[in-house]
């Protein structure tokens, strides 16, 4: 299955975020011609014209620029990536005078570079959540370029989440979360394309929100939410960021589907109820979610850059008052469901309930 997805502008031509083509042993030309119908019939014209791809388009091809692997003759096994995005002037990495001021400090890092900073400019990242851990990722990930942030979310903002939702303002009081943080976000860099989602994570829509983005990070505050972004995440394999804090300690976690444990080998099942209280029974000191939460915004710019390593079969735990970290390994467990491929349904599980895998 080839998958292709859209960026920028190019995807508000194509109005798709992506689409999938069940084709194998194809020219990209072949391929390309199949775009073209599933698409918006002027999208065609906008990227081509008689000379052929305008060089506005970049195009890559599981992360290698077409231009440098034979143009529109390359030949497709079935099972590539394909990435349309716009450019802009100037560069050897195609960015503006301005983009080149704004994120200097990115560009002078070797393990990130201009290469990694126009990575980022093409990614996309999803976060569940619009609250304390959320706060720090949205505001990281704009900072840094992240070309489109999605956050889902169906709560309002309440007088009590100032004290640690830093993306919110008091003059946000009673508005939805998911559009205060996109006025911030937007306020904050102009590069940054925000989708908001305007509802809660269920098993009837988790699949079709979570699919297709680079990288997913959890900043939920309840165990059936953590369990489901596992569960649906594993289902589409997209990576994601786990999080959880309560009173001055948490943890963080990095799953890659496929290539380590998932979160039910770390947790098999939620805590019985009442047995483990909320923020608000039990509070969180503010500060703390900012660091938290700028480890997961951390955890996504590696991802989608490829530098570094990732907390993949490791959990850090912070205790903020003895400002102390540690690190747990654990492994996949044998008996996973999700791991074993024995989940095929986000409805099979009552995710109110104990979570677990019926099979």
């Amino acid at each position: 299955m080839i998958t292709v997805k859209f960026f920028g502008s190019i995807r508000n031509w194509a109005e798709e975020k992506a689409i999938k083509i069940d084709k194998k042993n194809l020219k990209f030309r072949k391929l390309l011609n199949l775009v073209y119908d599933k698409v918006d019939d002027e999208f065609r014209e906008k990227i081509e014209d008689d000379k052929g791809i305008k060089d506005f388009v970049i195009i890559s091809v599981d992360g290698k620029n077409l231009e440098s692997i034979n143009n529109l003759e390359t030949e497709l096994e079935g099972d590539e990536e394909i990435r349309f995005a716009p450019s802009v002037a100037g560069g050897e990495f195609s960015f503006s005078e301005r983009q080149i001021k704004r994120y200097s400090r990115h560009i002078v890092l070797s393990e990130l570079g201009g290469e990694g900073q126009e990575k980022l400019l093409n990614s996309s990242v999803l976060v569940v959540g619009a609250g304390a851990l959320a706060s720090p990722v949205l505001l990281y990930l704009a900072a840094a370029g992240v070309g489109e942030i999605g956050i889902v979310d169906n709560d309002e903002v309440e007088l009590s989440n100032l004290q640690r939702q830093i993306i919110h303002s008091t003059e946000d009081v009673g508005a939805n979360k998911t559009e205060s943080a996109k006025e911030t976000i937007e306020a904050i860099n102009q590069d940054v394309e925000v989708k908001t989602f305007r509802k809660r994570l269920e098993p009837q829509n988790a699949r079709e929100l979570i699919e297709g983005w680079d990288f997913v990070i959890d900043g939920s505050d309840n165990f059936p939410t953590k369990f489901l972004v596992n569960d649906a995440s594993h289902l589409v394999g997209v990576p994601f960021s786990h999080a959880g804090i309560l009173r001055f300690s948490g943890l963080t976690t990095t799953f890659l589907p496929d290539e380590g444990p998932c979160y039910r080998c770390l947790t098999p099942q939620p805590p019985s109820k009442d047995s483990v209280p909320s923020c608000q029974e039990a509070g969180v000191v503010g500060a703390f979610p900012g660091v938290i939460g700028s480890i997961q915004a951390l955890e996504a710019i590696k991802h989608i850059i490829g530098s570094g390593d990732l907390l993949v079969g490791r959990a850090l735990q912070f205790d903020a008052l003895h400002m102390s970290f540690d690190e747990m390994k654990f492994s996949r467990n044998p008996d996973c469901p999700v791991c074993e491929g024995k989940l095929q349904e986000l409805e099979e599980i009552d995710y109110k309930g104990s979570c677990r895998v019926k099979f």
